[in-house]
């Protein structure tokens, strides 16, 4: 939708040929632009879910993702890109050197324009092992994009518990936590059971045999008895990072809003 259309709109409401909602329907629901004919970039998703448009870089050549950034960037939107390929990765750093590749979460990230601002609500991501970086990486650098406060706890699962005991400071401060686990897919129960705060769940295809490429560990994860345990896809970091961004950004909202009013009602 460009200014144009955006002006006529406005005169339809204004004149009582469109109502409010309808247009406020069209806006959410219309703009997207054609990237050659592989992509149609949807340039609303902010306006409909809080956050742009991600590229999924697995399958796609290196000029198509190159294609699909710059239409967001011509429209004033940062860019994220996961899955990204080691030679689509030298091509985009080529492409675009303010962008940050990230070779272990696999993920091409240029900011956006609210990237300066304040982080708004804390996210804590969690490893079993260093085997789970890779996922982990994938939901830090999401939650990162999403303007979070984002730390990284590595390493702490139930073979050494001890280890994670030692941590528990970091962890309970958090909005949201991402716990990243492949084998039997422990952790996240035994995290879940020491926070007061959701717990998104990520399995991984790490493991022996019987682990059935991250089958284990999803089932053992979606069996777990903690209530405020919430699981995603098999390797799905991005996810986990994405809702986990969610539930922080509605907190860390929540507290800046009671911190303003409760600032506006303190007397001279």
């Amino acid at each position: 939708m460009d200014p144009h259309e955006l002006s006529q709109m406005m005169e339809a409401v204004a004149a009582g040929r469109l109502s409010p909602s309808d247009a406020a329907r069209r806006i959410e629901t219309h703009p997207y632009v054609d990237a050659g004919d592989f992509a149609k970039v949807d340039l609303h998703r902010r306006v409909r879910c809080g956050f742009p448009e991600v590229v999924f870089g697995q399958g796609k050549t290196a000029p198509q993702i190159e294609a699909i950034l710059r239409t967001l960037l011509e429209h004033g939107q940062g860019g994220l890109v996961t899955r990204v390929e080691p030679a689509a990765a030298v091509h985009l750093k080529g492409a675009f050197p303010e962008g940050v590749h990230n070779a272990v979460g696999r993920t091409f990230r240029i900011a956006g324009p609210d990237s300066d601002g304040p982080k708004v609500g804390r996210v804590v991501i969690v490893t079993a092992g260093t085997s789970d970086l890779p996922v982990a990486e994938e939901a830090r650098v999401t939650a990162e994009a999403w303007n979070c406060d984002v730390t990284l706890v590595a390493d702490v699962g139930v073979a050494g518990l001890h280890r994670l005991l030692h941590q528990l400071p970091r962890l309970g401060d958090a909005d949201a936590l991402v716990v990243v686990a492949g084998m039997e897919g422990a952790l996240p129960s035994v995290v879940g059971g020491l926070v007061a705060c959701p717990v998104i769940a990520v399995p991984t295809s790490i493991g022996y045999g019987a682990h059935f490429q991250g089958l284990a560990a999803l089932l053992g994860m979606l069996n777990s008895c903690a209530s405020n345990v919430t699981v995603v896809n098999i390797d799905a970091g991005f996810n986990g990072g994405h809702n986990a961004g969610l539930i922080a950004r509605r907190a860390g909202m929540a507290r800046l809003s009671a911190a303003r009013a409760a600032s506006a009602t303190v007397p001279e």
